[in-house]
């Protein structure tokens, strides 16, 4: 009890949640590496289960945060570019591993893609003090994508015990393909707007 208490109230980069999201970027090498075994159902089960982990602790650290008042800036930097580098991270080891392959990979450049533009726009845009807020068609997109790189992940394990796992993986990766090219439209489209409304007020 009384070391929940001193989690409780410890802030700064050591809280709680930032604890939770420098685990999530602790998880990225280890799945990488195994998924370098990607015909061992044993390290597919594994990375399976790190991947779990690190998208429970997702939804954790902010929570947490938000219910504990230990919002921090290291946390609101951190906490997206730990999405960012698990999903980028992912994603080429599975094209890497052939889970995902043929037209599926435009799938998954076209998420890529998107994660470098939101990136940009977003740094772009807090230095014009503007911000971005997260619309519900990302959230859909967020989970489709969530769900998708859970069954990729599984692969061929868990085809052995859900039938077209890995098929089931790959519509929903298109499926948040699809979103993303149109929620990564709203964000330029927003941006866009922005600049053109800066450079007016410039000239």
């Amino acid at each position: 009890m009384t070391s929940l208490n001193e989690a409780i109230r410890r802030r700064g980069p050591w809280s709680l949640p930032n604890l939770l999201t420098y685990g999530r970027i602790v998880a990225i090498p280890a799945l990488v590496a195994l998924l370098f075994w990607p015909w061992d159902d044993w390290a597919r089960w594994t990375a399976l289960g790190i991947y779990v982990a690190a998208a429970i602790t997702d939804y954790l650290d902010g929570w947490i945060a938000r219910a504990w008042s230990q919002q921090s800036a290291i946390g609101r930097m951190l906490d997206p570019i730990a999405d960012k580098l698990l999903v980028c991270a992912l994603l080429l080891m599975l094209v890497h591993t052939d889970t995902i392959r043929g037209w599926a990979i435009w799938a998954a450049i076209v998420i890529l893609c998107r994660e470098i533009l939101v990136s940009g726009l977003r740094e772009f845009l807090a230095e014009l003090k503007v911000s971005v807020p997260v619309s519900k068609v990302a959230k859909y997109k967020t989970t489709a994508q969530l769900f998708a790189l859970g069954f990729l992940v599984a692969g061929p394990a868990g085809d052995k015990v859900l039938p077209y796992n890995t098929q089931i993986g790959i519509v929903m990766l298109w499926v948040a393909a699809l979103l993303t090219i149109y929620t990564g439209w709203d964000y330029l489209n927003s941006g866009i707007r922005h600049l053109v409304e800066e450079d007016t007020r410039g000239s």
